[in-house]
């Protein structure tokens, strides 16, 4: 396994503050930062999405998914991973025999970014600042969570976990250890699939997307033999 480079601020320490708090505790305070980040402004993106949308699962989950950011289904409903993507993304776990692992997913970013084209809101990647603005949150869900494997859904996500010597596609399927997630691995976002040109490519991309959930399966598995 590869250690990796610090990911935007993520703390400096020896041991997990979180492994000494019981799983009620970290439940309770997974709640609270969920609440408190409903009116979070550390950055100007808050001032044209709909809602914060925090992650979606509970403490204990053995796999934590994070992707980039809302898109426009997420910021309307409040959750993440509720539009085409997140579909898609279901329709792979299923496919790599993680459909029933209890899973926590999340973006790196918690607003939604986008630019107007007609009547549609259309994304926008984050920016440095945005991203280094959301850390914070993202390394609280960590603590709270302390899953088994994380899982990169792009190259947003990499680069809130990983840094950005880490590149998805040069990078995919290798394990990185960082001060919060002792496996992270990285993927493609499942938006990226959808993106694609014609129905060849996209089903070999869904192909190779559900080989490297293939592969968190197996790690999943040997975390607990």
């Amino acid at each position: 396994m590869v250690t990796a480079t610090r990911a935007f601020g993520a703390c400096d320490r020896e041991t997990d503050v979180g492994d000494a708090l019981s799983e009620k505790t970290r439940q309770r305070l997974l709640t609270l930062r969920r609440r408190e980040a409903r009116a979070c402004q550390r950055c100007d993106l808050w001032t044209r999405a709909t809602q914060t949308v925090f992650g979606e699962g509970d403490v204990g989950a053995r796999l934590m998914l994070v992707g980039e950011q809302p898109g426009d289904a997420e910021d309307v409903e409040g959750q993440p991973f509720v539009g085409p993507a997140g579909r898609l993304l279901h329709q792979a776990l299923a496919a790599a025999g993680l459909g029933r692992v209890p899973t926590y997913v999340t973006n790196a970013v918690k607003h939604f970014k986008w630019e107007p084209r007609g009547k549609r809101r259309i994304h926008v990647k984050p920016n440095t600042a945005e991203l280094m603005a959301c850390q914070y949150w993202l390394e609280q869900e960590l603590e709270a969570v302390q899953p088994s494997v994380v899982v990169a859904l792009g190259a947003t996500a990499a680069r809130a976990l990983l840094g950005s010597a880490v590149r998805v596609l040069k990078d995919r399927g290798k394990w990185f250890e960082t001060a919060l997630a002792k496996a992270v691995t990285v993927t493609v976002h499942p938006s990226s699939i959808l993106r694609a040109p014609d129905r060849e490519s996209r089903d070999r991309a869904m192909a190779e997307f559900v080989r490297d959930l293939e592969r968190v399966a197996k790690r999943l598995k040997k975390s607990t033999s």
